[in-house]
């Protein structure tokens, strides 16, 4: 029971950090919580099913394509939205409610496209089935943590040794100043979010490979994320996942104990005694001036 524990914790933590750091990274160079973000899985998903079913495409560059679709759309809903609230000067607050906006309206679009039913994307795909120390584990699940690994030395690298990175960093820091000495904070902010939802979207690919998808999958799957940045110190997109893996081993023993119907509470109490014993998260929060 406890290997199986285990195994759940990393598949499901996985999912969580993968979320966690696209949200992350947007909100270390806005600062605003962008809960559109949730949508972006939905959009990787059913635009990876619209182009196996309807056009036949082969998997592997279905994945990359709707990848890149769901990249655009991330990009695009900056530059449309949330680019000309900053250059207006909205707080933080106007620009979460018009992610709220973004989130319903894009939601609202995929159900009327597509129909509320549950689609189920791996049931012509032949996936092995893997043993490990006694526990069944899917190659999906196995893609899944694969994929926060690659994603994560990814980051490591590009954030900390790339010209972009020191921007994104600079940014993040202190807008102002980026700005005064030459960074176009604007571009680098609508490359983050380009580049968040590309995690974003292939996240939604290996979800819908894994369970399945529906038009409002998105927004529950975010609020795990969320939690996980908060109590990984928001900001930080090494530390949501840090918080992404304790939150899914703190789930998965409440569901082993007593239900799995006590997992979403579960973790908004997580969540509450974090915000009242720690409310910066596992890690010291950076001094950032906007």
């Amino acid at each position: 029971m406890i290997v199986q524990i285990l195994i759940n914790t990393l598949i499901i933590g996985s999912i969580y950090a993968l979320v966690a750091i696209g949200f992350n990274l947007i909100y270390c160079t806005t600062r605003f919580f962008n809960l559109a973000h949730g949508v972006l899985l939905v959009i990787g998903g059913y635009t990876f099913f619209w182009l196996t079913q309807n056009l036949e495409m082969y998997p592997i560059l279905s994945v990359v394509l709707a990848v890149l679709f769901t990249s655009l759309v991330g990009w695009l809903y900056d530059k449309i939205v949330f680019k000309k609230l900053r250059d207006k000067g909205s707080t933080a607050l106007a620009m979460m409610v018009a992610s709220i906006g973004l989130l319903v309206v894009i939601q609202s679009t995929i159900a009327i496209m597509f129909g509320n039913r549950f689609r189920i994307l791996s049931f012509e795909y032949d996936f092995a089935v893997h043993n490990v120390l006694g526990v069944t584990i899917t190659t999906p699940q196995l893609l899944i943590m694969a994929t926060l690994i690659v994603v994560t030395a990814s980051l490591a690298l590009l954030l900390k040794w790339t010209r972009f990175g020191k921007q994104v960093r600079a940014v993040g820091d202190d807008t102002v100043l980026a700005q005064s000495i030459g960074i176009d904070s604007n571009k680098i902010i609508s490359q983050v979010f380009f580049l968040g939802a590309a995690i974003t979207g292939l996240t939604g690919i290996l979800i819908g490979l894994d369970s399945g998808i529906e038009p409002t999958m998105g927004f529950s799957w975010l609020i795990k994320g969320v939690i996980a940045a908060i109590i990984g110190t928001i900001g930080y997109w090494y530390g949501g996942i840090i918080g992404a893996f304790l939150l899914a081993f703190i789930e998965q023993i409440i569901a082993w104990q007593f239900s799995g119907e006590w997992k979403d509470a579960i973790a908004f109490l997580v969540l509450i005694v974090f915000l009242l014993f720690r409310p910066n998260g596992i890690f010291k929060e950076r001094d950032v001036r906007r």
